[in-house]
């Protein structure tokens, strides 16, 4: 593994078992108690989630570190949602430390829809448009208040230049499985700029496996844990993850962000490749797409972007 803060989900196996989450709803909400409990399988990597009945969700952090995601996420999903033009999250009940499990906890609104993974098949022009459109709703929403970047989010919307010496020895690692040249150039690239105008909502995690949808469409956005306010460009990085090349230019062409912007979308994208190639096989299914809700594998990812300009 190389140096740096892991995620929390990396360091080891801390998930709540299905006991641990009956006892709680029985202490804190024993009205919805009785209801059938399912854990959701592959489930995220920050939290354990099980549906609760036919209309909720019960998520519960798997690290310390990430408690701070409940709390934000009860107090500004409300908020977010009454400017967006796609749902979200609904919080309905927000837990406490107990049965043995020492973090708040949360219970949200089931959101019908299939994740858009690398197995669903969607209309990508309209998709592009609808996550254009989602996130240029989420930059106008006033951010006074608003949680900053931080541990709490990976550092998702602050500056990439805290993950230069780690995406380095990653770069160098990787040695004869990538163009490590083209990756430098493109990472050199991404860390040359940093975002300069007033800070904006970011979701933090938009992702396949965040985005729902029903009949090829986007239904709903959910995981708002790695939410804050900063530079965008850790949202746009969806483009090389999700999209194909002609959708990618459409969406490219609805938001309006200079050529510094999508070097930095690159660099959120690199990292995250990168990363799971150093801490994974390049057959795991963190690289193969199938946990992070990619297209394609973090080798083909890299290609992409680090191939003529990555367009």
């Amino acid at each position: 593994m190389i140096a740096g803060r892991a995620r929390p989900s990396d360091v080891s196996e801390r998930d709540a078992d299905i006991e641990t989450a009956q006892c709680l709803l029985a202490e804190q909400f024993p009205h919805w108690s009785r209801l059938p409990l399912t854990r959701i399988e592959p489930g995220g990597w920050d939290n354990t989630t099980f549906r609760l009945g036919e209309e909720l969700v019960l998520r519960l952090p798997n690290d310390d570190a990430l408690a701070e995601q409940v709390t934000k996420e009860h107090r500004w999903l409300p908020v977010l949602a009454e400017a967006l033009p796609i749902a979200i999250p609904t919080p309905v009940g927000l837990g406490h430390p107990g049965c043995g499990f020492a973090r708040p906890w949360s219970i949200t609104r089931w959101l019908d829809g299939t994740p858009l993974d690398n197995k669903t098949t969607c209309d990508q022009q309209k998709i592009a448009e609808q996550v254009a459109e989602f996130l240029a709703a989420l930059h106008r929403i006033p951010v006074d208040g608003a949680p900053e970047p931080g541990v709490h989010n990976y550092h998702r919307g602050g500056p990439l230049t805290v993950f230069d010496q780690p995406a380095r020895d990653a770069i160098a690692q990787l040695d004869g499985l990538i163009n490590t040249a083209r990756a430098r150039a493109v990472w050199d690239t991404a860390i040359a700029s940093e975002w300069d105008r007033s800070p904006v909502w970011m979701h933090g995690d938009m992702t396949g496996s965040n985005l729902l949808a029903t009949d090829g469409r986007l239904a709903a956005v959910i995981d708002f844990g790695c939410c804050a306010v900063g530079d965008p460009a850790c949202d746009l990085g969806i483009a090389w993850t999700l999209l194909d090349p002609p959708a990618r230019h459409h969406f490219a062409r609805s938001l309006h962000f200079d050529d510094r912007c999508w070097a930095r979308a690159k660099g959120w994208v690199l990292w995250k490749a990168l990363r799971g190639l150093v801490t994974h096989p390049a057959d795991h299914p963190r690289n193969t797409g199938e946990r992070l809700g990619w297209r394609w594998t973090s080798l083909e990812v890299i290609e992409a972007l680090t191939v003529g300009n990555g367009s």
